[in-house]
């Protein structure tokens, strides 16, 4: 089995929660304070920052950790090559992460739609999957054996 994903080309407008392999061109309109965190993963201590990514679609909070705070610079833009997004306190985030790849773009973007911030909406968490027949109960569920063999898979919502 492969886990190769194929890039998604997006712009910020058409940026959801859990996207990978995230091909995007974003201006950078702001940053914000650096602030110092924990990782969970190491116990070590790291510098992050929000920042605030735009084009002509729309704007989203951009997490900038460590080297990256200096790295980029406000009014330029960059192209990021296999980012992510994910939520942060139920809020969309564009993540570069640890396989994200981030260049000065060749065409600056010029005009930013800072009306349409997908970081202002609230998201609830996406339920996990278990490959279940549905429902929250997950796999195996109380509710999946008192239906029929041949119901299962065809439920209506």
């Amino acid at each position: 089995m492969s886990y190769d994903r194929e890039p998604v080309e997006a712009t910020i407008a058409e940026l959801r929660p859990s996207m990978k392999s995230l091909n995007i061109t974003f201006k950078i309109v702001e940053k914000g304070d650096s602030r110092e965190v924990t990782s969970r993963r190491d116990g070590e201590s790291h510098q992050v920052l929000d920042a605030i990514a735009g084009d002509s679609s729309g704007i989203v909070t951009l997490a900038l950790w460590d080297d990256m705070i200096d790295t980029l610079n406000v009014d330029t833009t960059y192209r990021l090559e296999n980012g992510y997004t994910s939520l942060f306190q139920g809020h969309l985030r564009l993540n570069i992460g640890r396989y994200g790849k981030i260049e000065e773009a060749e065409v600056p973007i010029s005009d930013i739609d800072t009306e349409n911030d997908l970081s202002a909406a609230e998201h609830e968490r996406p339920r996990r999957s278990y490959g279940g027949y549905g429902g929250s109960s997950g796999y195996g569920g109380s509710r999946d054996r008192s239906r029929s063999r041949q119901s299962r898979g065809r439920r209506r919502y």
